[in-house]
């Protein structure tokens, strides 16, 4: 498994992409003392959003994945993996010399917060056992399970027709010429392997000459844009009902180990999987990276990441939400474009985790580092223990327009700058 981990790792680094340490060098960290972290986490493996009774059951005659939680809850093997993740920053956190093994931390050091939603609280306890065991960690949360708390709700707090009319040209430019017609086009192939694995014309939907199948045809998207709402699509549209099974597809393929049963019974290639996937990847991108989009949706945690990262004593923030949350806050912080290696969704995979670090530089100065960290497919589905020697997948984000230093570190000034442009950014929204 480490050879495959390597493998991957050589591949994209000769396509120009670039991995962080998976672990500091000694000469680093005789060079940079880490002082602070902010990770801002998706959940790890849920349910689907809709049930069987719904148009995700009706679409195919087979029967989805008898899941281990209630709908829309982190199943079993999402506690675990998130434990074991949890576990890995443990020994990265003790390596690194921010936390002592088995420290007790005090309420200065350490804040963990999730989005009141079961399946973010579920997660953010599962990596809190892994990562500090006798710590007593408390998982703070707004309200009881399950309710949207506005720090992690991707909703929009400013609209006007202004900016109605700049979010849909933004939507509209990542389609060329064709706007939402051609967002939709590009993939249409991956819609036709979605119809082809769903067995789609055999589905109880299609028995029943169901209209709901027109709306597979039907490439002309809507958005809609509503105050203290989060973006959607109208219903009606291929992107709007095929995310439903290509995230349905994506999480039964981590959960089931039999991959050809995960795809009802048809032998899929990787890309294959890749591309089931990339249905949900066009979906978050329509919805929550339109810039002003996401300077708008991502402005509180914007917010509070930066003060988190301006607390004096505070070493370890730990913040969990959603992929529309890690995508938002990707975009209005203006990461580079990137695809992920070894995952199946090259954006924002499952249970993966945007980690800020602040380091004290040799000349007294701070500096920062900003990573993507995810667990692989084969991490995800054989369910690996995680350590120095088997770490997740590290992946090193660029903000555009800064320059890193020889060692592959910002000034932690300019990072502050980029957070400052954020909300500035938002307060200029019409």
């Amino acid at each position: 498994m480490k050879k495959q981990l390597l493998l991957a790792a050589l591949a994209f680094l000769a396509t120009g992409f670039a991995f962080a340490q998976t672990q500091r060098s000694d000469d680093f960290k005789s060079k940079y003392k880490l002082k602070e972290a902010v990770v801002l986490s998706r959940h790890n493996i849920r349910s689907p959003l809709s049930d069987s009774k719904s148009a995700l059951g009706r679409m195919t005659p087979h029967e989805w994945n008898k899941w281990t939680a209630g709908k829309s809850e982190l199943t079993l093997r999402g506690g675990v993996l998130e434990t074991q993740m949890g576990q890995y920053f443990r020994k990265w956190a003790t390596d690194a010399g921010l936390f002592s093994e088995n420290h007790i931390p005090t309420a200065d050091e350490l804040n963990v917060i999730a989005n009141s939603m079961q399946r973010c609280i579920a997660t953010a306890r599962y990596f809190t056992s892994g990562f500090m065991p006798v710590g007593d960690v408390v998982v703070n949360h707004r309200y009881t399970p399950s309710k949207m708390d506005p720090l992690f709700n991707p909703q929009l707090t400013k609209v006007s027709p202004e900016f109605i009319a700049i979010a849909n040209e933004q939507i509209k430019a990542m389609g060329g010429k064709k706007g939402m017609v051609g967002i939709n086009e590009a993939i249409e192939p991956d819609y036709k392997l979605m119809m082809e694995v769903l067995d789609i014309k055999d589905s109880p939907m299609a028995k029943a000459n169901d209209p709901a199948l027109n709306a597979l045809k039907n490439y002309n998207t809507e958005v809609v844009f509503e105050k203290f709402q989060e973006p959607t699509m109208k219903s009606g549209s291929a992107l709007k009902e095929l995310n439903a099974a290509s995230d349905a597809f994506i999480l039964q393929y981590y959960e089931q180990p039999d991959s050809v049963k995960a795809a009802f019974g048809h032998k899929l290639s990787r890309e294959d999987w890749e591309r089931l996937a990339h249905v949900k990847d066009v979906y978050q991108d329509v919805l929550f990276t339109a810039p002003i989009v996401a300077t708008n949706v991502a402005r509180p945690l914007i917010q509070y990441m930066y003060d988190e990262l301006r607390s004096p004593d505070r070493k370890f923030t730990f913040l969990v939400g959603h992929d529309s949350n890690l995508s938002a806050v990707a975009t209005a912080l203006e990461v580079e474009e990137y695809e992920l290696p070894a995952a199946i969704e090259k954006k924002t995979p499952i249970g993966s985790k945007i980690v800020v670090e602040k380091f004290v530089g040799p000349d007294g100065e701070e500096y920062a580092d900003i990573n993507i960290v995810y667990q692989s497919v084969e991490q995800l589905k054989n369910m690996e223990l995680l350590d120095l020697d088997n770490p997740p997948m590290i992946y090193q984000l660029s903000l555009k327009g800064l320059k890193k230093n020889a060692d592959g570190l910002y000034k932690m000034s300019d990072v502050a700058d980029r957070f400052e442009k954020a909300l500035a950014a938002y307060e200029a929204i019409p």
